[in-house]
């Protein structure tokens, strides 16, 4: 959707030109953070946001990317996606009106929450949002009897269920709150029929951190089963969701070319081309987890001596611990501390001298709590107040998560982007590769559908044509 972004809405730098580069400029120009207002800012590499949607195409090249907006809604983000061309997955009213502000048409926009407040349904039902997920005959019937396109029979109204998988193994699993069991789905696409709602589709999703690729496989498995009933009982199947859970990060236990290619096995045996299914798949973290880096200070400190008689330093003092508070914490922008079990690992913006002593040391969060602490264990050398510390991968549930508790402002975000990639977006052309398969070509950089009548009035599932 061209027209989205402006180079108003970004740092241009030249190629080369890295992130650090620019924290370091950033974080020199707000030496003196602790009597300023800016105690914490992100740096977003837009640039790399495009390079996330060049690999998708590349492996999933049959499944049309939607972004899931609460995993972050930044305004450049979403700009850069929509000039990307992709479709956006909204779980509530706020998101919904935040992608058509810059916009994103209601043609576009999935209502993927299973959980749906009777407000936010009128809100989509009004500003012409007609696809919807379900997975309980309670929220059918709110849906039925809160969108008014889902009276009457021309039915505009399109549901997509959501069935339950086996994500035991995952690190946030979705299961234990959202989807269906298999069992149950043919009861629930009888109560759509007798309520004449159209379920075009089934989605599905696996979890956050889930280490085995196969879980694709099997859940794809399992919505084939679901499309046969729904096709058996006279629904227009033509949608498969495959949901989120691709790593962000490079170094995941399970890379992503690891499980697109058990995605396209699975998809082929299942659900093979020309079978008339629209494969989509809502993506988060994988857009932006290492786009985005943050800078943050330190705002007080502490030093604990160490009770160890007759151990002393090399320097002949007592052994001590170090304890830095920062202007942010787990019950903001480092969440993934308390959701993912990470240990964020600061990094210092100018490394240390080999002569420099380490002390033993650890990161605690603005709150008065003691459960605030971002990270134990560390060997840093002495760090004083006012200093940055660097964070890289801080682009997933960490914008707009601020440590309200502790009186911080939502983060200032400086977006940046090479002027290579710059040019690529505005031309909608990716630069050649320079592997054997390129040919000296260049490749479409955007997602090249209009999915407006593919939500609508797509291709209908057959089970014959799958076998």
């Amino acid at each position: 959707m061209a027209g989205c972004l402006s180079e108003a809405d970004f740092v241009m730098v030249e190629e080369g030109f890295s992130t650090r580069d620019l924290l370091e400029q950033l974080t020199l120009g707000t030496s003196q953070a602790t009597t300023e207002e800016v105690a914490a800012f992100f740096v977003a590499d837009l640039g790399a946001v495009v390079r996330k949607h060049f690999c998708f195409l590349k492996c999933l090249p049959r499944v049309r990317p939607f972004y899931a907006v609460k995993c972050n809604n930044s305004p450049g983000v979403l700009k850069v996606l929509a000039e990307l061309g992709l479709g956006f997955s909204c779980a509530n009213k706020a998101e919904m009106e935040l992608v058509q502000h810059i916009g994103v048409p209601a043609s576009k926009i999935i209502y993927a929450n299973p959980c749906k407040q009777i407000a936010h349904i009128k809100y989509a039902a009004k500003h012409g949002v007609r696809l919807l997920s379900f997975d309980n005959e309670m929220e059918l019937a709110k849906v039925v009897k809160s969108h008014p396109s889902a009276k009457g029979a021309a039915c505009l109204l399109r549901m997509v269920l959501c069935i339950a998988t086996d994500d035991s193994h995952s690190r946030s699993r979705l299961s234990l709150k959202f989807g269906v069991s298999l069992k149950s789905c043919r009861q629930l696409l009888e109560d759509a029929k007798r309520n004449h709602v159209e379920v075009v589709g089934v989605s599905f999703h696996i979890g956050s951190g889930c280490p085995d690729p196969q879980a694709y496989a099997r859940s794809i498995a399992d919505a084939r089963l679901v499309f046969e009933m729904g096709a058996e009982l006279g629904h227009r199947m033509h949608i498969l969701d495959l949901g989120g859970g691709f790593p962000g990060v490079e170094g995941a236990k399970v890379r992503f070319e690891e499980i697109s290619s058990v995605v396209n096995s699975a998809l082929d045996l299942y659900f093979p081309e020309g079978c008339g299914v629209d494969i989509l798949a809502k993506l988060g973290r994988y857009y932006v987890t290492s786009a985005f880096t943050l800078a943050v200070s330190i705002i007080a400190k502490k030093e604990v001596l160490l009770e160890q008689p007759g151990r002393e330093e090399e320097n002949g003092s007592a052994p001590k611990t170090i304890l830095y508070q920062l202007s942010e914490g787990e019950y903001g922008i480092f969440n993934s501390v308390l959701f993912d079990n990470t240990c964020p690992t600061p990094i210092l913006p100018k490394k240390p001298s080999t002569e420099q002593p380490l002390y033993s040391s650890s990161l605690w969060g603005p709150v008065i709590d003691g459960c605030d602490c971002i990270a134990e264990g560390l060997w840093l050398p002495q760090l004083h107040v006012g200093d940055w510390l660097v964070f890289e991968n801080m682009g997933a549930y960490t914008v707009g998560m601020g440590s309200l508790l502790g009186g911080a402002q939502t983060c200032r975000i400086t977006y940046a982007m090479s002027r290579v990639a710059w040019e690529a977006l505005r031309g909608q052309l990716l630069p050649a590769e320079q592997d054997e398969d390129a040919e000296g070509t260049c490749r479409p950089l955007s997602c090249g559908w209009e999915i407006t009548d593919t939500l609508c009035m797509g291709p209908v599932f057959t089970p014959a044509s799958i076998m």
